[in-house]
């Protein structure tokens, strides 16, 4: 197993979306680790305070070659990393082994026409917030007291598939704009190949997240982190799933919240089915008992989504992915 190290550059970052048709950026076999580096907030930059920018992340934003803006999302991704034998049908194994903000600040943005209240909140709002790096909080509003404790994690974690223009913003079976804040360090997500290499980028770093992201963002900011990439075969898997060191995550995507529900349900039942030998009625009855939906996100428009956290503490046994 090799270490590499993937710096956030012009030439090794895109912008907007995925595309099967970009080169990659760095090449690894299966179970290497990868230190990398992201940059959020190329359409704010213009408005951020000093701190928020470094010379790379300004050169970026500066001169990105026209041939890494994929799509029209708002989201700069490093990547494609090329993974040495994955396959399609392959599934690439992402392990979260370390994740921690760059800067002591990140932003909020409320867009006109986005968010869980569009018609309400129809102006549009730009925040930068203070994050407090030692104490791991962000104090918000400034002065009030009130202090968000620090939960960071990558909000983009995706492949690519054989669209050559994909936008950034609706997750899907390629994994893409999920924003689970259960993602974690210690945490490993399971997505699909579908070409080969499978091409996979990172990025939409979050220091702070509800669940639902209502307002349409989190505090974003740019993040690092510690991954290692991992191809496993045999396994016939078709939307994304999860494992923390508490919890079985499958996940829902959907143009509704009830669409994404069913689908994360429909996910959990089969992997109890598969994984811990039980009927498709038992599992939905332990479904009902026992495993915690939640909305991941309202905002990603067209697709919602809805995660089910199932605790691997109610088994007898050890059950991992």
């Amino acid at each position: 197993m090799t270490h590499h190290i993937l710096k956030a550059t012009k030439d090794t970052v895109h912008l907007g979306g995925f595309s099967h048709a970009l080169t990659p950026v760095l090449t690894v076999d299966s179970g290497d680790t990868i230190e990398v580096e992201t940059y959020s907030g190329y359409y704010v930059y213009d408005k951020a305070p000093p701190e928020f920018m470094t010379p790379e992340f300004l050169d970026i934003c500066q001169n990105l070659p026209p041939e890494r803006k994929i799509a029209g999302g708002p989201h700069l991704l490093t990547g494609p990393i090329y993974v040495r034998d994955a396959k399609p049908g392959d599934v690439l194994e992402v392990e979260l082994n370390a994740i921690a903000p760059s800067l002591p600040v990140g932003f909020n943005a409320i867009r006109t026409g986005w968010g869980a209240l569009p018609q309400k909140f129809n102006q549009p709002a730009l925040r930068f917030i203070s994050l407090d790096l030692e104490n791991n909080i962000a104090e918000f509003p400034q002065g009030t007291g009130i202090k968000i404790p620090l939960k960071p994690f990558f909000g983009i974690l995706g492949v690519a598939t054989p669209e050559t223009s994909r936008n950034s913003i609706p997750p899907g079976a390629y994994g893409g704009n999920i924003d689970n804040r259960e993602l974690q360090p210690g945490s490993r997500i399971f997505l699909p190949i579908f070409v080969p290499g499978a091409l996979f980028s990172i990025g939409d770093g979050h220091a702070a997240q509800g669940d639902g992201e209502v307002n349409v963002t989190a505090i974003e900011t740019s993040m690092n982190g510690t991954i290692k990439l991992k191809v496993r075969q045999g396994w016939n898997l078709t939307t994304p799933i999860a494992e923390t060191p508490t919890d079985i995550i499958t996940m829902g995507f959907g143009e509704t919240l009830d669409a994404a529900l069913e689908l994360a349900l429909k996910n959990m039942i089969e992997f109890l089915e598969g994984f811990a030998d039980l009927s498709p009625e038992d599992a939905y009855v332990l479904c009902s008992l026992a495993v915690n939906f939640r909305i991941t996100q309202v905002v990603n428009s067209p697709q919602k989504g809805v995660h089910g956290m199932l605790p691997k503490s109610i088994f007898s046994q050890n059950i991992s992915l």
